[in-house]
């Protein structure tokens, strides 16, 4: 479908041409490349990077490990390989505005080197991910991009973030496998990188505590300076790009002034004076090349039209002289260099289809195709300038057709997870543009104004995708909804386990677990036309491209003895986790709490619980201005249950809880990222622990992830902390479980993940949420 006429407006208002213009001019400065390398989406050094590329004209790109599946949502409820999609959608945008080309280690969701939490370790990171595939993607991608300079976000060193430090190691590692003509698990041509740098800067802060100090800085690289273009800071444009994280809370105003420079080690040269600038013992321009007077003669070129800016026609007439001259001059270079030349020719076909105001617009009459389909295309060309213009289609295998139409033929679905990201090399389909300018002839692509994306041909989605049964509560029989199906008349079945039953209704299927079911993990699975069924889970955002998640369609029903409260229970939720939904499935009494609610003293006594959710404070105004009428309420009797907040999520120890409790930073001291860590009981005979269910060591086992975060640091005396637990080789914390009488009332803090482990069906977490929201006494049973 196209855009509408006001997505074209905002489009054209966000990139005007003079700054398109002079974004396509700067790469002609310099044939220096630059890779920087993390473990994350918004790990990437952006303000420093905007410098680099926006300002000095450095080739960009960027190796990142994982999806950033693990992290924070602080947007939504997306969660595991649906974060990953959404958190890789961000980061192409987050490239896009750098020209950042982008690499990922990681090609699928369930690809071993994932975001599987925080670790403080980064050997046990590269165990988990597996060392040599790690070393294997990273090898490939050298050797595809072929950096001059390499240099990793973040220092290896206890305190930092465990995939941090595998990133960093992984970084030498693979800097000299990739030189090695005889490393066998690579296929493409060894590459020497020339040099590595490492931050000479700490990592320290909110989240993490380097113990030890950077390196001592070789050089500085200035991040002074202003865009011509748009008078922003370099800083300001870096910021621009890192605001794209949305997910992840990204994005800081950065006043003029308060910019600084960015001091670099020399870890690892590989060629001579490469010590006395970043630039120093590389080929800085064309002219530096081995190519002769051709090449000597496109830089000058290419300087004039930088010179002539923003002059278009004079801009033009320059990168079209220069573009043949470098033709000229490419047959004689070497093969360590042609890269450099290729990529020069693209950057100033770019910049002539901009400089003679070629704009290509293409689009299908239909975003979403299936494997064997067809579509209308649809276009706007306008020639601009040019003196020819050869406008036609580039397809990807398994499609054929033309400007009219397509068809698609057998296509795979479309991958969420793209291995990379190059923003002057758009995956087909796309336009291919070619152009004559002053007798040369170019050639760029130009993606479609809204990618299609290929689904299965048949699929329909079951809701809810994972669910609890808690005979303590009565509850054994499922209403599961079916939705989507495509196409419309489809047979649909769902097979089920043994001794259970299934019907099927107007909304979907009602399945009933036997009389007398076991504990355990049960799967219901759906069959379309008699073959197992395809689910496609959106992931969808107004500012993102949409693209979807494939996965077998079926239920995942966990069986758990969990016990059952009377208590009229009252969720705030902050928009981040479902611990309402799976109150509710367990056989609870739950209803939300709205503003209103919070703004009565009757409607609040309504309730003998009340839960809030992660991140409530700092997402839900309205609850931080109703603190003291809820705590007149716990003073009256209530129970109060938080989940875990960051010190930044407007919890004030001393005025936010009931009673002064703080929250440990930076992050990285005050969790226990072992989710298999030993759970040692410190008041076995309290009833939180005891009532409805007594929790034991089997509740601890089959957790997911981590143990928990943001612990509590300090806490007032009123406050009883219920466990401990470590990682290995640290200090026990005691923060993790925290509950206090308070008047009449209690209040009890969590920071154990139990939001994520009900996500994961742990029977453990489900039993203890029970007892946190059950009302009782601190005090042990007489």
């Amino acid at each position: 479908m196209p855009l509408t006429d006001l997505q074209r407006i905002a489009r054209q208002k966000d990139t005007p041409f003079l700054t398109r213009l002079w974004r396509a001019l700067v790469p002609l400065k310099s044939v220096v490349s630059f890779m920087n390398t993390g473990a994350h989406p918004d790990d990437e050094t952006s303000e420093m990077l905007a410098s680099l590329g926006l300002d000095r004209g450095l080739d960009l790109s960027y190796a990142c490990s994982t999806r950033g599946e693990g992290g924070q949502n602080v947007m939504g409820r997306e969660a595991g390989a649906l974060l990953g999609i959404l958190r890789t959608a961000e980061m192409e945008q987050g490239a896009e505005a750098l020209g950042l080309r982008l690499y990922w280690l990681s090609e699928t969701p369930d690809d071993p080197i994932f975001d599987f939490g925080f670790s403080k370790s980064g050997v046990e990171t590269l165990r988990n991910w597996g060392h040599e595939r790690t070393l294997k993607r990273f090898v490939d991608i050298l050797r595809a991009e072929r950096p001059d300079i390499i240099c990793p976000t973040f220092l290896d060193v206890p305190g930092q973030h465990g995939h941090h430090r595998a990133m960093t190691q992984a970084a030498e590692e693979a800097m000299a496998l990739a030189a090695d003509v005889g490393y066998k698990h690579s296929d493409l041509p060894p590459w020497q990188v020339a040099k590595m740098y490492l931050p000479a800067w700490s990592g320290a802060g909110q989240s993490y505590d380097d113990d030890l100090p950077p390196p001592p800085a070789t050089i500085e690289l200035s991040g002074r300076g202003r865009d011509p273009a748009t008078g922003a800071s370099f800083f300001q444009l870096g910021e621009q790009s890192r605001a794209f994280h949305k997910s992840q809370g990204m994005g800081r105003w950065v006043p003029h002034g308060s910019e600084h420079d960015w001091p670099l080690h020399l870890k690892i040269c590989n060629v001579p004076d490469g010590a006395v600038s970043l630039e120093a013992g590389l080929a800085s321009t064309l002219s530096d090349l081995d190519g002769g007077p051709a090449l000597a003669n496109a830089q000058s070129e290419m300087d004039a039209a930088l010179a002539a800016f923003p002059d278009a026609t004079a801009i033009l007439k320059h990168a079209s002289t220069a573009l043949a001259e470098l033709r000229l001059g490419a047959a004689t270079l070497a093969p360590g260099q042609r890269h450099k030349v290729a990529r020069k020719q693209g950057q100033l076909a770019k910049l002539i289809r901009i400089a003679a105001q070629v704009e290509c617009h293409a689009w299908l009459g239909k975003d979403v195709l299936g494997p064997n389909d067809q579509a209308t295309v649809h276009t706007q060309i306008d020639r601009g300038n040019a003196e020819k213009l050869d406008v036609s289609i580039n397809l990807p295998e398994h499609w054929e057709g033309d400007l009219a139409s397509i068809r698609t033929l057998g296509a795979p679905v479309s991958d969420p997870y793209p291995a990379r990201h190059l923003p002057d090399e758009p995956e087909a389909p796309c336009l291919k543009v070619g152009i004559v300018t002053h007798g040369v002839s170019s050639e760029t692509l130009v993606p479609f104004d809204i990618a299609p994306s290929i689904l299965p041909e048949k699929s329909a989605t079951l809701s809810p995708a994972s669910t609890v049964v808690n005979p303590a509560a009565q509850r054994k029989v499922l209403q599961i909804g079916l939705s989507d199906l495509r196409p419309v008349g489809t047979n649909v079945s769902l097979d089920v386990p043994d001794r259970w039953s299934v019907v099927r209704t107007d909304q979907g299927f009602e399945i009933a677990a036997p009389e007398f079911v076991e504990a355990g993990l049960f799967k219901a699975k759906l069959f379309l036309d008699a073959r197992p069924g395809q689910s496609v889970q959106p992931v969808t955002r107004d500012d993102l491209p949409s693209r979807a998640l494939c996965l077998p369609s079926e239920v995942s029903v966990r069986v758990v003895d969990a016990g059952t409260t009377a208590a009229r229970i009252g969720y705030i939720g902050g928009g981040n986790d479902r611990v309402d939904d799976w109150l509710r499935r367990l056989g609870l009494n739950v209803a939300g709490i709205t503003t209103s609610d919070l703004e009565s003293e009757t409607a609040l006594a309504r309730f003998d619980t009340i839960v809030i959710g992660i991140f409530a404070m700092k997402t839900r105004r309205d609850l931080f201005a109703a603190l003291p009428l809820l705590h007149r309420w716990i003073l009256d009797g209530g129970t109060l249950v938080t989940l875990y907040h960051r010190p930044w999520d407007n919890w004030l120890p001393d005025t936010t809880p009931p009673a002064r409790l703080e929250i440990g930073q930076p992050s990285l001291r005050w969790r226990v990222t072992d989710q298999n860590a030993e759970v040692k009981v410190l008041e076995p005979d309290l009833p939180l622990l005891n009532t409805p269910n007594v929790i034991e060591k089997d509740d601890w086992a089959g957790w997911h992830k981590e143990r928990g975060l943001y612990f509590a640091k300090s806490w007032d005396a009123a406050y009883v902390p219920l466990l401990e637990m470590a990682d290995p080789g640290e200090a026990p914390h005691k923060g993790s479980l925290l509950a206090a009488e308070i008047g009449k009332g209690r209040h009890v803090h969590c920071s154990l993940i139990l939001h994520h482990q009900m996500e994961k069906l742990v029977p453990g977490a489900f039993r203890l949420m029970v007892n946190l929201v059950t009302p009782r006494s601190l005090k042990p049973d007489d």
